[in-house]
Formats: C-alpha cells, structure tokens, sequence
C-alpha cells in the first residue's frame, strides 16, 4: 500500500479561505500535514482585504485535531510572497508542499479588456505562481524534496469566451510548471498541474442568461469543489515521486491525464517554401489536423460522472 500520509509535512496552500483551496486545506490537515491558509479575502475580482476567511478555515481544522496558521500577504507581489513561505518556517520550521489555487476573475471580450484587468489577472496567476514557489525553491534545494502542485484551466488548454487574461495566465502555469519539473527533478522536486472542474466562487460570476448558459451552470453546480483535493493530496505525498510535469483535470468522479503540445504533422520540400507553395501544399496538407475554435464545453459535452 503506497504511504500517502503527510504527517511531519508542512503545506502552503494559497487562496484556501474558501472553495478549492479551502478543501485542500482541510484535506492535507486531515492526512497529518501542519497547514498555512494562505487567503488576502478579497473579493472574486480581487478588490479589498479580510483576514476572516483563512482565519476560520483555521479555526476548522483545529477544530477536527489538526495544525494550521493563517496568512493574508498577497502572491501577487515578491516581498509578500516571501513572508507566506517564512509563515511556513517560523511557524513550523519547514516547507514541504505549495500549492498555488490563489486566483481572480477580471472577465471581459479581448476587444473591450482594460490593461488593468489583464495586469490584475496576470499578477494573481502567473506572477503570483512564480513568487510563491520561487520563494519556497531554495528550501527545497537545500533539503532535496518538495512538492509544487499548481492550478491551471480549460480556458487556457482549450479556450473559452472572454477570458483573454485568465487564459493566458493559466496557459502560461502550465509552461512555469514544467519548467520547475525540468529545473527541479535532480533536486527530488516534482511540479504537476491540476485543471479543476467545480462551481466555485470564482465559476459562480459565468453569465446565466441563455438557455445554454444556465443548463451549463446547472451541470457546474453537480460538481463539488471536494472532488478534487484527493488528487492534490496525492501529489503531495511521497507516494507521487514518479509523477511530475503532468497535467490532470478532474471533474466530479473522473480524472483526466491532459495532453501536451507535440507535433500533428509534418510536411516538407527538399527546395524548400514559397507563400505560394505553402498555400497550395503546406495548408492543405496539414488541415485536417486544425483545431476547431472549441470551448471547454465543447470538448467536455457529456454530463458528469
């Protein structure tokens, strides 16, 4: 039986004051690890600060006999990401998991998005990413261990409306973390990827006016935002060494094994191209390998299991 328990292990897991990170939380305490509910309690757009959300996902898991300490910095700047990772030493005396679940929604049509929203975005996810786990790397160096479990999306693995930042974000942790497993492996760190299907805070701002769009709410609502920390667990543990820079998606009961970017097809002329011969050879030959413009949806259109 794999050893898939997180006692002596201490987990940072930022955005835990509600929802996905909230429920990592309680599931990581709830396998033995000391765990920092990192949360600035702002709200979905990033807007305001409350320290009351990660205070009491606390105040809940020593409530059921396990160990956490709250932090409010933001991941979306250098100097506070480095204070959430020292929570973890002072309070504990090492690091041993981060999981990067902090995020914000700053939705609007690529056509009419202000810079500010994708700064806002971008900050958040992808900057934030990096802060966090960059400040956690040279403990993980040093001791040769760590786990880096970082949340993409569809949005950006297969695309959605008006979401230009958040898919950019999300697309660009999935390169950061293959990055980390690559630069990390010799080191014993693994870097893995989870794409969450849940109604969350964050999904509950998708527009319900249409048909469509309120019979897509309603199967987001089937999903339960505690389906997907056993997976996160698992990567936490010392059973998952094997497994780095993967992607998964889990939606409800199912898990997915998400894949990379590699070659469709190949064409070639030994005189080499022209613009007049890509268009007669080139594009012909490889169009029938095109990806449609598909939306999550799209892609996953059966109810979920």
């Amino acid at each position: 039986m794999a050893n898939l328990s997180l006692e002596g292990k201490v987990v940072v897991v930022t955005g835990a004051g509600g929802g996905i990170g909230r429920d990592f939380a309680h599931a990581m305490a709830a396998k033995g690890a000391k765990v920092v509910v990192n949360d600035v309690g702002a709200s979905v757009s990033g807007e305001g600060k409350d320290t009351g959300p990660a205070q009491k996902v606390v105040e809940e898991i020593k409530a059921n006999g396990g160990q956490a300490v709250a932090n409010t910095d933001s991941v979306a700047e250098w100097e506070a990401a480095n204070r959430i990772i020292k929570t973890a030493i002072d309070s504990f005396g090492r690091i041993d998991v981060v999981v990067n679940n902090a995020g914000i929604l700053r939705d609007r049509f690529f056509f009419n998005m202000s810079i500010e929203e994708w700064k806002a975005v971008i900050d958040v996810h992808l900057n934030g990413s990096f802060y966090v786990a960059r400040a956690a790397a040279t403990y993980f160096k040093s001791q040769a261990s760590g786990r880096y479990i970082n949340m993409t999306s569809t949005s950006g693995l297969i695309g959605n409306f008006g979401q230009a930042n958040y898919a950019a974000a999300k697309l660009g942790i999935v390169g950061l973390s293959k990055s980390m497993a690559l630069d990390m492996a010799k080191y014993n760190v693994t870097s893995n990827c989870i794409s969450p299907f849940a109604w969350s805070r964050m999904i509950g701002t998708i527009p319900a006016e249409t048909p469509d769009q309120k019979a897509r709410v309603e199967k987001l609502k089937s999903m339960e935002t505690a389906k997907i920390a056993p997976l996160a667990v698992y990567l936490a543990s010392d059973a998952s060494q094997s497994v780095t820079g993967q992607i998964f998606g889990v939606r409800a009961n199912e898990i997915f094994l998400m894949s990379q970017s590699r070659p469709l097809r190949s064409v070639h002329r030994s005189e080499g191209w022209t613009p007049e011969t890509i268009a007669d050879h080139a594009i012909p030959a490889m169009q029938a390998h095109f990806y449609k413009l598909d939306r999550s949806q799209d892609v996953f259109s059966w109810d979920p299991a």
